[in-house]
């Protein structure tokens, strides 16, 4: 069962760790990202960087992003939380959570969770910059191509 979550609050990486595996014997491995603020963006330097989200659609990617993963992973569960607001260098932006019997499988989710996350979940970021600037960040071909990896397989 997947715990999907969008709140501009911090999370707790141990406090969700623990929920996920809560009264679960079965697990052998979770795997854990965490994506954090950067400090600069080609070149400059950020001071900090706004997330915004689509209410109601922005859950249903995520969820829908996630039953694929329990799917094709055969995952025992897994968490996607995302902050949005206004967040500074440092301060982490998303956690991805997959438990699975195995680590391979674990670890694989992660990845796919994560790239897919990045680039079918409607998240719109500003990264405001030191000399008073701000620009929304466009879609980054590398993202893309991480998230291609996972169309057929």
């Amino acid at each position: 069962m997947a715990t999907v979550r969008v709140q501009a609050e911090p999370f707790d990486v141990g406090a969700a760790m623990a929920a996920l595996g809560a009264g679960r014997n079965d697990i052998g491995g979770i795997g854990c990202f965490v994506g954090t603020v950067r400090d600069t963006a080609g070149g400059r330097k950020i001071t900090a960087m706004t997330l915004e989200h689509y209410p109601g659609m922005t859950e249903r990617a995520m969820a829908a992003i996630a039953a694929e993963a329990e799917a094709r992973f055969d995952l025992l569960g897994c968490t996607l939380i995302h902050r949005i607001g206004t967040l500074q260098p440092g301060a982490a932006i998303v956690l991805v959570l997959a438990a699975a019997p195995h680590r391979a499988a674990a670890l694989a989710a992660t990845g796919f969770l994560i790239d897919w996350l990045k680039t079918r979940a409607p998240f719109w970021k500003k990264e405001s910059f030191a000399d008073g600037a701000a620009e929304w960040v466009a879609a980054h071909d590398a993202d893309a191509a991480a998230a291609a990896r996972w169309q057929h397989g």
